[in-house]
């Protein structure tokens, strides 16, 4: 029998964790649901992450309302993806920040990407006619860009640590409280989606300059707060190995003239023992293998999803 496509048939609410990291340092996670956070300044909110739609953020902000009434000044995205960005509208901040790049891919492939993320996972699309369009930023940065907090808050650095889920994506780093968030850089026991990632440099130094950090609090884009040093590094190389474990059975079945399917079959049989139980696993992995052969193949830059082309992949490999 054929697996519901992607994230179709996950219509059960998750339930959702708000945690005080350190002062004014907020988490909300929920049971493999993407995460959202937000750090208060002297006098302002950064938020980090804005949800899939206007309403879907309201909810979010209704929780975070409970710890603080400061206005938001500066929302941060940490990457392109409409699950991650959508909900822009409702935080009414002065700010949007994005990395050049990414704004560069909202441009290039941000409508396709809507349309395939709202077909692959709708239950995080609550009230979808309330996104008023695209997310774009009001201020972009290459490499890195400083936010000082004010008064004993300290400051955030948002950096570009290399190529990676995306082409674009940046972390979050407040040092007063050690804290990291990663965006999909890193996931604490959820599965990696890598439909258009760079997977032989995240693997690699993109994930060696997210662990160089030693972040004591590491929010990752999916998952449970994983606290303390000796968690950051798990978490950091859990993602790690889903990678090169990808890329190795991947190789093995290319280098021999195989096809996609037996890649695909070939990440599944590995992969599944050790990852199958983590939120999402079924839902990524025929995108993720799509897009690690088409790397393989020679082709550098992620072709852009589509609704035709999710269920072309989907029906050939996750049948």
């Amino acid at each position: 029998m054929a697996k519901p496509f992607a994230s179709s048939a996950d219509l059960t609410e998750k339930s959702e964790t708000l945690e005080t990291l350190a002062d004014g340092v907020y988490a909300l996670t929920a049971e493999g649901d993407p995460n959202v956070g937000a750090i208060e300044g002297e006098d302002f909110v950064v938020c980090i992450e804005a949800r899939a739609t206007p309403a879907a953020a309201r909810d979010w902000l209704t929780k975070l309302r409970e710890k603080t009434d400061k206005p938001i000044k500066h929302l941060i995205l940490t990457h392109y993806h409409a699950v991650r960005v959508l909900g822009a509208a409702a935080f009414e901040a002065e700010n949007i920040i994005m990395s050049d790049v990414s704004r560069q891919l909202v441009e290039e492939r941000g409508k396709q990407d809507w349309d395939s993320e709202y077909g692959r996972m709708p239950r995080l699309f609550k009230e979808p006619d309330g996104i008023p369009g695209l997310t774009r930023p009001t201020i972009t940065f290459k490499d890195e860009m400083r936010i000082e907090l004010g008064g004993d808050r300290g400051h955030l650095d948002l950096k570009f640590c290399g190529r990676g889920h995306t082409a674009g994506d940046i972390v979050v780093w407040h040092e007063k409280s050690k804290t990291l968030f990663t965006g999909d850089l890193v996931e604490a026991e959820a599965a990696l989606y890598t439909g258009d990632a760079f997977h032989f440099d995240w693997s690699k130094h993109t994930l060696d300059n997210v662990k160089a950090f030693r972040s004591e609090n590491l929010v990752g884009g999916r998952g449970a707060v994983a606290k303390g040093v000796e968690a950051t590094d798990k978490a950091i190389e859990q993602s790690r190995d889903f990678l090169k474990t990808m890329i190795r059975e991947t190789q093995a079945v290319h280098e021999r003239g195989g096809t996609l399917k037996e890649a695909f079959e070939a990440c599944h049989r590995t992969l599944e023992p050790k990852y199958g139980r983590w939120p999402i696993f079924e839902h990524c992995l025929p995108f993720d293998v799509k897009r690690l052969w088409d790397e393989f193949n020679g082709k550098d830059w992620p072709e852009i999803w589509t609704m035709e082309l999710d269920r072309q992949v989907w029906d050939q490999l996750q049948d």
